[in-house]
């Protein structure tokens, strides 16, 4: 027999039992005689019969697959919180159906809709910001979804992150503490919510520290890209920098890049801390000193959060923080 035209009929036929009852083994309906249950899973086992998802959904009303919405999948940033989703996903039988928005907002609120056209149960949303038009969306839909890495300014959407503020203030404390004063705060979009957390840190030192004079040219706003960092190495030591805290870890290492370009002993006469601590901090020279984020809990909570809201189980906390750290590597000075 042909695997491919093996239907569900088929494994009725062979079982002797009714197509009803083979759809009630396959979506785990309890009230199937535990011999019954058997004598079917051997018959889909000996057919291969494998169930067609939006077959199962019109009857279970349920497709067991969750809808993950990422900004760009070549970020290390994303792509660890993808592999976190996707474990905690396959640990519940769940399939990922991954939409790649390219960090455009047309895009991004194209595929939202594109996956709600496919019956997702669920769906994890991670992007730098939520655009109106995106909150209006998530307002209309039936289904649970948990925001990963991504903030929700009104705090509505469950979510799990870090206290991005506060490590950021950390971070900045630290290289305080090293004797700098001239401190850059080199970053994506401040339009971000994030990235307006971290500048609120960025901020609250200064504002803590009166010996230091907080001063616009030492923000530099850019896209997140090894390019950018490299472009703005020039301005930044321009600037008179001793040290630069980092939004990104792919645009620190090009910012890190052009300083060397430029003959600058790093961290020597400038020293470098980024947000993320992915696997892009160790694969270069010196390594990189970050927040470290737990990039794959990230994910993997979220996922669990979602499953939880999805069975309608007791959430105790929609809005998760996740505990941080930070890693002084060969970026920064050991004093």
């Amino acid at each position: 027999m042909d695997k491919q035209a093996i239907t569900i009929y088929d494994v009725a036929r062979q079982a002797e039992v009714s197509m009803a009852t083979v759809s009630r083994v396959v979506n785990g309906n309890p009230n199937v005689k535990p011999s019954t249950r058997k004598k079917v899973l051997e018959v889909i086992e000996k057919l291969d019969y494998r169930p067609n998802a939006v077959a199962r959904g019109l009857a279970s009303k349920k497709t067991t697959t969750i809808g993950v919405i990422i900004p760009d999948i070549s970020n290390a940033f994303f792509s660890s919180l993808a592999l976190g989703i996707d474990d905690i996903a396959t640990m519940y039988k769940y399939n990922i159906s991954l939409a790649n928005s390219d960090g455009d907002a047309q895009k991004e609120l194209t595929v939202f809709n594109t996956l709600l056209a496919k019956q997702m149960d669920g769906i994890i949303f991670m992007g730098r910001r939520i655009t109106d038009e995106m909150l209006e969306g998530f307002s209309r839909t039936y289904i649970p979804i948990v925001l990963a890495g991504t903030i929700d300014p009104k705090g509505e959407i469950p979510s799990v992150n870090i206290d991005y503020r506060s490590a950021s203030k950390d971070a900045i404390s630290l290289l305080v503490s090293h004797g700098n004063e001239k401190i850059a705060f080199v970053s994506g979009a401040l339009i971000d919510p994030i990235n307006k957390q971290r500048m609120n840190g960025y901020e609250d030192v200064f504002l803590e520290n009166r010996h230091l004079s907080y001063s616009e040219g030492l923000v530099f706003e850019t896209n997140y890209s090894f390019e950018k960092g490299k472009e703005l190495a020039k301005h930044v030591k321009n600037a008179g920098t001793t040290a630069c805290y980092v939004t990104d870890d792919e645009l620190a290492i090009g910012l890190m890049d052009g300083l060397l370009d430029l003959g600058v002993a790093i961290p020597e006469e400038i020293e470098i801390i980024t947000s993320n601590n992915s696997a892009l901090t160790e694969f270069v020279r010196p390594r990189i000193s970050s927040i470290t984020q737990p990039l794959y809990d990230l994910g993997a909570v979220a996922m669990r959060l979602l499953t939880k809201l999805m069975n309608k189980e007791e959430v105790e906390e929609r809005n998760v923080i996740l505990p941080y750290d930070i890693e002084e590597k060969g970026s920064t000075r050991k004093v």
